[in-house]
């Protein structure tokens, strides 16, 4: 399966999102690539840390910022693997263009109480786009960074306002804004790797990689 985390906004927390999925997926045995899509390189880093250990299942990765690259390698290698993981960089890029021809799923992080709610229009765009290529990939939202309150203002205005977005299908398994999220991320790790293991972080990734690959 291909899954791309992506968002027209930056600092949504994709490559946090994307490296927990990765290292879930390699824990649960899986052959996976991650690919880097942001010239940051952020992914490809952690993902050096998480090589130096050897008590870790190995994770593919390459940085493909440029979307015709990043075509052109999918397509070499996309039967080479159980899962491709592809964090796009944050913004209308070509590397996220590329990736939604390919994928079969699409994950659009957004936090609430700000103004990422308002540039999901624009990822929705970009969907429809997509779509009129490609009518069979599945796209999803999910609140990340959500308030520990699951019936907060802030997540119940956030969950609401998706309605107003069709292209987009709500996940109900919300990643709160947990620390233990971003310090695994940093090492090429999920939170379910990371020590001391945190139950509700781990319980909440378990949960949203149930939903996206329902295996």
């Amino acid at each position: 399966m291909i899954l791309t985390v992506g968002n027209t906004k930056g600092g949504v927390g994709k490559t946090t999102l994307a490296i927990n999925i990765a290292a879930a997926r390699a824990k649960q045995g899986r052959d996976v690539l991650l690919i880097d899509g942001d010239r940051q390189g952020t992914a490809q880093t952690a993902i050096g840390f998480r090589a130096e250990r050897e008590d870790l299942p190995g994770i593919a990765c390459a940085a493909y910022p440029d979307g015709s690259i990043l075509r052109s390698q999918l397509l070499q290698q996309r039967g080479k693997y159980d899962d491709i993981i592809i964090d796009a960089g944050g913004r209308d890029s070509t590397a996220l263009r590329a990736a939604l021809i390919l994928t079969d799923v699409l994950l659009v992080p957004y936090r609430p109480g700000s103004f990422d709610v308002w540039a999901l229009e624009d990822i929705s765009e970009l969907i429809k786009e997509a779509r009129s290529m490609r009518d069979d990939l599945i796209a999803y939202t999910i609140i990340n960074a959500a308030d520990a309150n699951p019936h907060s203002i802030d997540n119940r205005e956030a969950a609401e306002i998706i309605t107003d977005y069709t292209e987009l299908a709500f996940l109900s398994t919300p990643i709160v804004g947990r620390k233990a999220f971003s310090n695994a991320a940093g090492g090429g790790m999920c939170v379910q790797e990371y020590k001391p293991i945190d139950p509700k972080a781990s319980a909440e990734l378990e949960a949203l990689v149930k939903a996206l690959f329902n295996d």
